[in-house]
């Protein structure tokens, strides 16, 4: 007698359907609406898989969606165990395996804390394959399962559509990212780094960083001669080589993976380009045979001139601490609070207004000599998370287009970062902010997050966000971490004067 067929779980909070699809028919992906179906993997291939056996099996392809974006931060868990597993736990059901139910739970970090989420592992196909992301061996689901997780957290497949790298590498990985602008880097011999610091940003900084980051790159409006890089996408950096041509000069070298998983370069450093005939024949038989599908070389002059932006992950230790990208410092001592810019009473905008010194303050007490970075983390204000994980849009959020204006950054208000040093007990909060910080962002950006790189001295520190226009109303997370002992608490008193905390309230 046969055993009786096994009740699937069906995730109800984000089912098989147009609701998890789409959220406003206004991007491409509206045209497939009545071609797409929902497969389980098994219905997909013969033997599923969750994992890969090589690396390269497990490889990141982008499919109809436009989330490059968040395919490129996927790829950092591949060069971190310990980060795959605290993603995406271990020891779940298989196919195969009897208690097997047709449910898959990841961890996504949110606002602070990583928050589980569930679902039912039916996947979006087109004529019985994957339709959005998939491996190179399209039988290993980790990719399109974590996708959907991910569209679940954000409402639908449809809230995926362009986005920022940085944004996913903080909810995978819950540390920090970096941007860098490289017209900045083309037009100079290197920027320097957050306010704070003396270390200038270069490409060939990122020698030292290719084992240990996450490195992404993005291009927003391509040169004429160079469409094939597609507008608004972001690539994988998989490695970057430094080599001396046959005349001795040096040249840095970088391996690009395009999302779509074809090779789309046309440049000297494409296979067969003049580029290489510069190096030893066996130096570039060596760097060709490294290619794997959809990845290309590019030196580093091309590089500067054709694309925009690179975003870099921090490192995260197995223990789960951040490393500075720029000493390597452990930063084992973190501190984090709540926070909100409130119309008419908190809400006092950027230095410029009269209003500034209403802007919610936090006193940072540092204990030693210390690397610290303060990050203010903006809480979504465009969609917001349930008990479930499930992302809904607030009532009242009627876009009907999408634009590269809609990229979710543009969701949040303009904040900004600035730091004072409090050499006194008591002192006039006036006369603080009058004066200058001892660091600052160069300027409100439209980010999620911003934060500041320092080096401090022991002693009190008053940090205030601010967003940049007045009575901009939103609620954000204040994050320090730090190579040395802090404390950090918030400022509640409105009018006093200012007065940091008892040393004895204030452990670390």
């Amino acid at each position: 007698m046969r055993a009786p067929a096994r009740e699937l779980f069906r995730d109800a909070a984000f089912p098989a359907s147009d609701s998890s699809l789409f959220s406003s028919f206004s991007t491409p992906l509206a045209r497939f609406r009545e071609d797409i179906t929902w497969r389980r993997p098994q219905e997909i291939c013969a033997v599923p898989r969750l994992l890969p056996e090589k690396p390269q099996e497990g490889q990141v392809k982008q499919g109809l969606l436009g989330d490059c974006w968040f395919l490129c931060a996927c790829a950092a868990l591949q060069k971190s165990r310990h980060l795959l597993h605290q993603v995406i736990p271990p020891g779940q059901p298989s196919w195969f395996d009897q208690t097997y139910r047709g449910a898959f739970t990841c961890r996504v970090w949110q606002f602070g804390c990583w928050v589980e989420v569930t679902i039912d592992d039916r996947l979006p196909c087109l004529a019985g394959r994957l339709c959005f992301s998939r491996c190179q061996r399209e039988d290993v689901f980790w990719l399109p399962l974590l996708e959907k997780v991910y569209a679940k957290v954000y409402g639908s497949y449809e809230h995926l559509w362009a986005g920022q790298v940085a944004d996913a590498l903080v909810d995978l990985t819950g540390g920090l990212a970096e941007r860098w602008n490289l017209k900045d880097l083309a037009s100079s011999s290197g920027q320097r780094g957050e306010p704070g610091s003396s270390e200038p940003r270069t490409c060939r900084q990122l020698l030292g960083l290719k084992e240990r980051c996450p490195i992404s790159c993005s291009v927003f409006s391509p040169r004429a001669g160079a469409r094939e890089l597609g507008e608004f996408h972001a690539f994988i950096v998989s490695d970057l080589r430094e080599l001396r041509d046959q005349a001795g000069q040096s040249v840095l070298l970088l391996r690009i993976q395009n999302p779509w998983g074809r090779r789309c370069w046309q440049g000297p450093w494409r296979e067969g380009g003049e580029g290489w005939s510069r190096l030893d024949p066996v130096d570039s038989s060596e760097l060709l045979s490294q290619l794997q599908e959809g990845e290309f070389w590019v030196e580093e002059e091309e590089f500067l001139r054709e694309f925009d932006e690179v975003t870099i992950g921090y490192p995260v230790t197995e223990a789960g601490h951040l490393q500075s990208l720029y000493s390597e410092k452990l930063l084992s001592h973190t501190q984090e609070l709540p926070g909100a810019w409130v119309r008419g009473l908190s809400a006092g905008g950027c230095r410029n207004n009269s209003g500034f010194p209403s802007n919610p303050k936090f006193w940072l007490r540092v204990s030693e000599p210390s690397e610290v970075y303060i990050a203010v983390l903006q809480r979504p204000r465009t969609r917001t998370v349930d008990w479930a994980g499930r992302a809904r849009a607030p009532e009242g959020d009627h876009r009907t287009a999408w634009s590269p204006a809609s990229i979710p950054g543009r969701d949040y208000p303009a904040v900004g970062l600035h730091l004072w040093k409090v050499e006194k007990r008591r002192v006039s909060l006036p006369r603080v902010l009058s004066t200058p910080p001892v660091a600052g962002t160069v300027c409100h950006a439209y980010d999620r997050e911003v934060h500041l790189r320092c080096e401090l001295t022991p002693g009190y520190y008053l940090a205030v966000p601010s967003t940049f226009l007045k009575d901009v109303p939103g609620q954000f997370l204040l994050r320090v971490f730090s190579s040395g002992r802090v404390a950090l608490r918030l400022q509640r008193t409105a009018g006093a004067p200012l007065r940091p905390p008892c040393s004895s309230r204030s452990p670390c």
